[in-house]
């Protein structure tokens, strides 16, 4: 069983990350909860961040983008984003079996998890281009 510390500021942290459908940034976080009322310092939200992840209580996405991504959930799930406006969308299909075993054939790895994001242009940002 693993020992948590949840201090207030954390809590909340947590609360808005697992609150959110859209992946926020730190960033992100910051605003909402300046939103909701707190006054946390940019370090106390980056460690917040930190340990709930080192937790594995939330999820942090690195997308190939500057900033990293966090997901409150954490079933397993693969990930899309918007090369247009960097949208980020689960993607609740699983990672075909083969692709795993072709991997390890091809690597040596022993596989135990993966994570697929995939690429494209967002529904929104489609009917943008068509106008």
């Amino acid at each position: 069983m693993r020992t948590l510390n949840l201090t207030s500021q954390r809590q909340a942290v947590y609360d808005v990350v697992r609150e959110s459908n859209d992946h926020p940034t730190a960033a992100d976080v910051m605003n909402r909860l300046m939103e909701r009322g707190y006054n946390l310092a940019y370090g106390t939200v980056y460690n917040s961040l930190r340990y709930l992840t080192d937790k594995e209580l939330i999820r942090e996405l690195k997308l190939g983008e500057a900033a990293s991504r966090y997901d409150g959930r954490m079933d397993d799930h693969q990930h899309v984003i918007c090369q247009v406006c960097g949208r980020v969308d689960e993607v609740m299909s699983e990672v075909p079996l083969e692709w795993t075993k072709e991997v390890m054939a091809e690597t040596g790895y022993d596989i135990a998890h993966a994570h697929v994001v995939f690429g494209g242009v967002c529904p929104e940002c489609q009917s943008k281009r068509i106008r």
